[in-house]
C-alpha cells in the first residue's frame, strides 16, 4: 500500500525523506515533486526498478526514462564526454527545465531501455529532489502519469493514475510551472556522423525556449525547420 508523506509539514518531511530512500533501495518507485511536473522514479541502476517504472506508466523499452542527477558533476561521470557547448547550457540553465543527451559512458552497467548508447540527463531545480538525489543517487525519472494523459503536476493526480505501483508519494503542492523541460540531444557534439555538421537539436520544446537556447549556442543550434502544411499525427505530451 503506497504511503504519502506533504513534504510542505516540517513533522512530515524527514520521514518522507527516509521513506523515500528506503523505497529506493529496495528497488520500489516513488513520485516526487520537480520543477517542471510531478516524476515517477526508480534506481537507474537497477534494471528490474526501472522496467517497473516503465510498467507503472504503461510504456515500452523504446522509451527509456531520463536520469535526473544532483548536480553537473555526476553528469560527467554519466556521459562519454562533456563538450564546452554542452558545459555552456549547463552553467545557463541548470538546475532547470533542460534535459540533455549525450552517449553515456560506456563503463557503467546499466539498462534504462533503447537508449541506442545515449542516455539524457537533467538536473532538477527542487528542493526534496535535489537532497533527495544527493543521497540515492542518479535516478530514473519519467512524468508521473500514465502514457497518453497528461503529466501530474500535484502528487493527487498522480496518485489517482499510478496507485499502489507507486511505494511513497512526496507532495510538496503544485509544480511551478507544470511545463515538462525541454530536452536537446548533443550527441553530434561528441560523436559527428562522417560528413555531417555538430549541432545540438531540440527533441522537444519546453520550459527553455528556442530563443534561450540560440542565446547560448549561437550557429550550433539546428535551424527551426519549416511547418508542414497538414500535420494530424498525435502529439504525446509528456
Amino acid at each position: 500500500m503506497s504511503t504519502v508523506f506533504d513534504c510542505r509539514d516540517d513533522s512530515q518531511i524527514l520521514a518522507g525523506m527516509r521513506h523515500a530512500r528506503q523505497a529506493i533501495a529496495r528497488g520500489e518507485l516513488i513520485v516526487l515533486p520537480t520543477d517542471t511536473v510531478y516524476g515517477i522514479a526508480a534506481d537507474a541502476f537497477s534494471p528490474a526498478a526501472v522496467q517497473r517504472l516503465l510498467d507503472a506508466k504503461g510504456r515500452g523499452r523504446d522509451m527509456p526514462p531520463p536520469v535526473l542527477v544532483a548536480g553537473p558533476d555526476v553528469l560527467a561521470a554519466l556521459v562519454e564526454e562533456v563538450p564546452a557547448a554542452v558545459q555552456k547550457l549547463v552553467d545557463a540553465f541548470w538546475p532547470g527545465g533542460l534535459t540533455i543527451v549525450l552517449p553515456a559512458q560506456p563503463s557503467l552497467t546499466w539498462d534504462l531501455g533503447e537508449t541506442k548508447g545515449t542516455v539524457a540527463v537533467r538536473m532538477p531545480d527542487r528542493r526534496v529532489a535535489l537532497e533527495l538525489l544527493a543521497e540515492t543517487g542518479p535516478l530514473a525519472v519519467s512524468s508521473a502519469n500514465l502514457t497518453g494523459r497528461d503529466a501530474a503536476i500535484i502528487a493527487s493526480d498522480a496518485q489517482e493514475m499510478l496507485g499502489d505501483s507507486v511505494a511513497v508519494y512526496l507532495e510538496e503542492g503544485y509544480s511551478e510551472n507544470g511545463i515538462p523541460s525541454t530536452i536537446v540531444d548533443a550527441t553530434s557534439l561528441v560523436a559527428t556522423p562522417e560528413g555531417e555538421v555538430p549541432v545540438v537539436r531540440i527533441l522537444r520544446e519546453g520550459a527553455v525556449s528556442r530563443e534561450q537556447l540560440a542565446e547560448v549556442l549561437g550557429d550550433l543550434l539546428e535551424p527551426e525547420e519549416e511547418p508542414a502544411e497538414v500535420d494530424e499525427s498525435p502529439v504525446d505530451e509528456e
